[in-house]
């Protein structure tokens, strides 16, 4: 077996140690024009060359949950793209969006701006009613999210393509059930997988539609965002703020309005690092399970190109 590796602006060399282990028979590499054809691709942002070249894949494995950059590609219809499901991301992501919605409702924000300033402050407690949650996109990340949200007593609404159900969460779906999730919801958290549908969806138009004073997390893609709309409706009082940790170009330009804005926080694409280990040994045992003949259907992870996650 052959497995070969294009991982852009990664260092390959712990995860080709890493298979190498996995697979002490296998021949593990780099990628590199003209190179051997092999069984299986491991990859993170690849050049087209890498699929024009590699005609004998029988499957390409993402080493992220989201598959937008594959999406721009041309792969043959025959080979089975397969993303991470969790792989340590979910709990993570549960992390960073609990810390973001409580620092947002607890008005930590407000108190770390006074005590720089050495002002001693005092805030009305508010209620969690009065902040209810509303998590675009319930796959396995989305759906931790928004159990994680339930431990804080919050409101928790939940929106997705299709109908979902999730313990204590508020479902919506489709097209038909977006505007009455948005009017239901103060702090709107994304974590939609990013399709041209999903393109641009936080836009004036729907950021309009939460309740007044709203409050954006964006933990998908920067592409869902129209950077000025949001911008606009904070300036306005439309919006409260934003935690945006994904952006249209990343790193984030030094001259971007993101970096300086009172009521944005900016973090470095950092809300679920992808853990190395973790997703050696969730590929590894999908390889094996491919090579031990199993039903590519039955394997978690499998994108459905047509869709686009």
């Amino acid at each position: 077996m052959r497995i070969t590796f294009c991982l852009t602006d990664t260092n390959p060399l712990p995860w080709l140690q890493g298979f190498q282990a996995a697979f002490p028979d296998a021949v593990i590499e780099e990628w590199a024009r003209g190179s051997t054809p092999a069984d299986y691709a491991v990859v993170w942002a690849p050049p087209q060359q890498l699929f024009d070249e590699q005609t004998a894949l029988k499957g390409v494995f993402n080493i992220g949950a989201g598959v937008d950059a594959l999406a721009k590609l041309r792969l043959a219809a025959n080979v089975p793209v397969v993303r991470l499901d969790d792989a340590g991301m979910s709990v993570q992501m549960a992390e960073y969006v609990c810390h973001a919605v409580i620092r947002h409702f607890r008005e930590f924000d407000g108190y770390e701006a006074d005590a720089a300033a050495g002002k001693w402050s005092y805030r009305k407690p508010r209620s969690r009613e009065d902040f209810p949650v509303g998590v675009m996109g319930l796959g396995v990340l989305g759906e931790r999210v928004s159990r994680a949200l339930t431990q804080f007593e919050f409101p928790v609404l939940g929106w997705s393509r299709s109908a979902k159900a999730v313990e204590g969460v508020r479902c919506f779906s489709g097209s038909d059930g977006l505007n009455d999730f948005l009017a239901a919801t103060r702090i709107l958290v994304c974590l939609l997988p990013l399709t041209p549908e999903t393109e641009n969806i936080l836009n004036r138009d729907t950021l309009s539609r939460l309740l007044p004073g709203g409050y954006v997390v964006n933990v998908a893609r920067g592409g869902h965002l129209i950077d000025e709309d949001m911008i606009a409706l904070i300036d306005s009082g439309r919006l409260a703020g934003a935690t945006l940790d994904v952006f249209r170009t990343e790193p984030l330009p030094a001259a971007h309005p993101f970096w300086k804005h009172p009521k944005i926080t900016v973090t470095p694409h950092t809300s679920a690092r992808t853990l190395r280990d973790e997703s050696i040994a969730q590929i590894a045992g999908k390889i094996r399970a491919l090579e031990g003949g199993a039903d590519i259907g039955n394997l978690p992870g499998v994108v459905d190109r047509k869709k686009g996650y």
